[in-house]
């Protein structure tokens, strides 16, 4: 038996490597599992059989999801060693976000801060980006975990002038903030690829929905302010992709973008020990990406 200290200065005996604990916002066996998946409708991946056994294979201990397109009540699946927040989108099933925890969170909070969601206009003609449930933070004992579903800048790119002016500086705004009390961990689907080296067919797509200047400029600035594309940290070059269209078997013949993302605080980088797409997983159009930290 071995003693861990928990944030409540208590000493807790356990075995080793010990089990987690559900105290709110700390983990004893001094590592957490993050996965991150847009599940393309939470429903729809659980009606397929395909979540259940991805969670009990992959075993996350933060499991962030985008696009649920669902409300709580909805969901059949059923973790009980999960608890589940959850920030479901007014109209009914589009967008959301949801968090899955085997460790309770000091707080969790949805959306935007009022003052940030005031400064930017984050509404245009497709309607309120803060009532599409987009964003939920958790806060941990030694970082925030952030979901975030990014606004697609549309085919036509009509959506593209709110997302660039607005909703990324909104968004990276806010990761700041929360940086000011701790480190930040964000995670999600962030409609765009950042580099020529994160889709199959750049020369293609300049320009286009999801390859724009203004969208790679987004994700750029994140890096420019500090935080680390942990994908990166271990992996370079091209072929790795977290997305594919549904047309001309794109997935089987691995045509894809990356469009999904672990960021974290730069602080947190030695304490990082493995990031990756988990291609393997199917369910639905977007794969999951992990992130092991100490």
């Amino acid at each position: 038996m071995v003693l861990y200290a928990s944030p409540s200065k208590k000493l807790v005996k356990a075995t080793v490597p010990p089990l987690l604990h559900k105290e709110r916002g700390f983990c004893y066996y001094g590592g957490m599992r993050i996965i991150s998946w847009n599940v393309n409708g939470i429903r729809s991946v659980h009606k397929k059989g395909l979540l259940l056994p991805f969670i009990e294979q992959y075993k996350p201990d933060v499991l962030c999801l985008q696009e649920t397109k669902a409300e709580r009540h909805q969901s059949e699946v059923d973790l009980p060693e999960y608890t589940e927040y959850w920030n479901s989108a007014k109209k009914k099933g589009y967008s959301g976000t949801a968090i899955f925890s085997k460790i309770e969170p000091l707080s969790v909070v949805n959306g935007f801060p009022e003052a940030i969601a005031k400064k930017y206009a984050l509404t245009d003609a497709y309607g309120d980006t803060t009532t599409e449930g987009r964003i939920i933070a958790a806060e941990y004992t030694d970082f925030f975990v952030v979901t975030v579903y990014t606004p697609n800048a549309k085919d036509d790119l009509s959506r593209l002038p709110l997302r660039y002016k607005h909703w990324d500086p909104a968004f990276l705004e806010y990761m700041k903030q929360l940086e000011q009390m701790k480190p930040v961990i964000f995670c999600g689907d962030l409609n765009v690829a950042h580099t020529a080296d994160d889709l199959a067919r750049p020369k293609e797509n300049v320009g286009k929905k999801g390859f724009t200047d203004e969208e790679r400029k987004g994700v750029q600035a994140y890096i420019d302010a500090g935080f680390l594309d942990t994908f990166r940290l271990f992996t370079s070059g091209n072929g790795q992709y977290s997305w594919w269209s549904h047309f001309a078997k794109a997935r089987e013949r691995n045509v894809g973008w990356r469009i999904d993302y672990l960021f974290s605080s730069n602080t947190l980088k030695k304490k990082i020990t493995n990031a990756k797409i988990l291609s393997e997983v199917r369910g639905s159009d977007h794969c999951p990406v992990l992130l092991d930290v100490k």
